[in-house]
């Protein structure tokens, strides 16, 4: 179950990293239309989102791995 999540984490960040790239090329271009901006800012979300729960777990996991003093 561990490598499945961790291959899922992978994905996760992977299509972020994917996804800013997307972002730097078209904050870039100033003729990008209002609603492609608008699509571009709810990926962004997404991924944000995704990352920040990855983040919170692995932070979670270990907290709750580190021995305590």
């Amino acid at each position: 179950m561990s490598r499945l999540a961790d291959n899922v984490e992978a994905i996760q960040l992977g299509t972020a990293a994917e996804l800013l790239e997307e972002a730097d090329e078209t904050l870039n271009d100033r003729d990008v239309p209002l609603d492609e901006m608008r699509h571009l800012a709810n990926e962004l979300s997404g991924a944000l989102r995704e990352v920040l729960r990855v983040a919170t777990s692995r932070g979670h996991l270990l907290a709750v791995g580190e021995p305590r003093p």
